[in-house]
């Protein structure tokens, strides 16, 4: 279905090009200083603390938070808005400014390049650093996501079929992502992020003609479309049925998201304790005007009141595409455009390089380093092209699991994303908090913890265990990993004690 007038597929080429000319400007500016793996997980050049917090803010507001959240606000009001667009933020915000210098104190003095290498020194245990990089790869989930929203935004913009687009986007953006690494991937996040502040602007004013006549009309015009638009609770989706999917299981799972190798490991840029408190104010601040975007779905509901564009019904995930190319006119467009491939292309490229870091440096080198050559230099070289081969392989499986979501959706893939992604932080909460904050932590608490929480997740989410307290079911995957983490708590938290009192006796 063609939507995109002919000046703006025009114009939306230009914007490509030129798009990928400065990316690539980036990129090559950082791979000349990129030498071994050390420098493609971390960089090794002096950031701003504002760039870094920038950059943050970037990886952490992905197509997630641009593209797909506000289709579910759209399609099911404000129920959705408060869940997305409020409690979630806070919580992530809050957990984020706790955690991170805590967590950096421990990384710098380890010199980890990932979470699994963190979780494996924090406690002595290869076998618990190697459990943690397999359990890296359920991020894939969260990859499919952006690139199907990337897909969704520019097959749209340009007319072009699906399967092309996003093809083209894995190999544009995973081809980059083999030379640059985190040298390259600060500058490219900071100029996405502030065309991502500048698009989350406009996104927040294209509905100011709804408020002309006060907020009572806004929400008259939702409640005419449906009444279920303005209620607190809605009971037509399974995520958003009472006040614990709503509040309290988006809370939890606002404090345990920044558990994601991309984020969390994100201060360790930072070459000066000093300039952490700069970095944080700055992801702070920009992160909750993003978080914010969401609330366009409101708009987009108004201008789709039926879900139907030219006697199509609309998916979950083209809401904002379809919103952008009708509601803007061209040159506005277009920056809107390039703003929601910014806010793709920072996480997926956060994403590309903290996944394939962990299987050369977590999962190849453990279990084949043997084969590697004895001599350093050449050791170095292996590993990088080692990483090269994990990002063909990564975007290969990429592109036949996003294409499945494209074609086949349970109702959006933000779903299929947070069941992942989900399960991953859930386990990594634990061992992360208590690592962090105690001292002494036995590895039965916290490897039991991690355990305890996948099989929770799981549980929860595929055999849609009711809440015993809530009408709320493991089907939505926020249910699950609040569950998850609730029980991984107890269980990491009565071992620990016990392990504690057997030594104190």
């Amino acid at each position: 279905m063609d939507i995109a007038s002919k000046e703006l597929v025009t114009a939306g080429w230009i914007l490509v090009l030129v798009y990928s000319a400065v990316i690539l400007f980036f990129v090559l500016r950082g791979a000349r200083k990129t030498k071994d793996i050390n420098d493609y997980a971390l960089g090794n050049l002096l950031f701003s603390p504002v760039a870094v917090g920038l950059s943050l803010a970037a990886s952490m507001t992905s197509a997630a938070t641009f593209i797909i959240n506000p289709g579910f606000i759209a399609y099911y009001g404000l129920s959705a808005s408060l869940s997305y667009g409020i409690f979630l933020p806070v919580a992530a915000i809050a957990s984020l400014i706790i955690l991170t210098k805590r967590f950096r104190k421990h990384g710098t003095s380890v010199k980890a390049l990932t979470m699994a290498q963190w979780m494996g020194t924090r406690y002595q245990s290869k076998a618990y650093s190697l459990f943690f990089a397999f359990l890296s790869l359920l991020l894939i989930t969260f990859i499919v996501l952006i690139c199907v929203g990337l897909t969704k935004v520019l097959s749209k913009t340009l007319n072009v079929d699906e399967f092309i687009i996003l093809t083209g986007i894995v190999v544009f953006i995973f081809g980059y992502m083999m030379f640059g690494g985190a040298n390259s991937m600060v500058y490219t996040n900071t100029v996405q992020a502030i065309i991502m502040l500048v698009v989350a602007f406009i996104l927040l004013g294209s509905g100011y003609e709804h408020f002309s006549n006060g907020i009572n009309n806004f929400l008259n015009k939702l409640a005419s479309i449906d009444p279920k638009l303005v209620q607190t609770t809605n009971d037509s989706s399974f995520l958003f049925r009472d006040y614990f999917e709503i509040i309290i299981a988006q809370m939890v799972v606002g404090v345990a998201i920044v558990c994601q190798p991309h984020i969390i490991t994100k201060s360790l840029l930072l070459k000066n304790d000093s300039d952490v408190n700069k970095y944080l104010i700055t992801a702070s601040i920009v992160q909750m005007i993003f978080f914010l975007v969401v609330f366009t779905g409101l708009y987009a509901r108004i201008e789709f009141p039926e879900l139907m564009i030219n006697g199509t019904q609309l998916k979950l995930d083209g809401v904002i595409p379809a919103y952008v190319v009708r509601k803007f006119p061209v040159f506005v467009g277009l920056i809107v455009v390039m703003g929601l491939i910014s806010a793709g292309i920072s996480t997926l490229e956060g994403l590309i390089q903290s996944i394939s870091t962990t299987i050369t440096t977590d999962i190849i080198k453990p279990l084949f380093g043997e084969y590697l050559s004895t001599d350093e230099n050449k050791s170095k070289s292996s590993l990088i092209l080692i990483n090269k081969i994990v990002i063909a392989v990564i975007g290969l499986v990429s592109i036949y699991l996003s294409y499945n979501q494209l074609v086949n959706p349970k109702l959006s893939v933000g779903i299929f994303a947070q069941n992942g992604v989900y399960a991953y932080f859930s386990a990594a909460f634990v061992p992360i908090l208590f690592g962090m904050f105690f001292k002494n932590v036995s590895k039965l608490s916290v490897i039991s913890a991690s355990i305890v929480a996948v099989i929770v997740h799981f549980s929860f989410f595929y055999g849609h265990i009711k809440v015993p307290f809530s009408i709320a079911t493991g089907e939505n995957p926020g249910v699950a990993a609040a569950m998850a983490i609730l029980s991984s708590v107890f269980i990491g938290a009565m071992i620990h004690l016990i392990q504690r009192r057997k030594s104190n006796v």
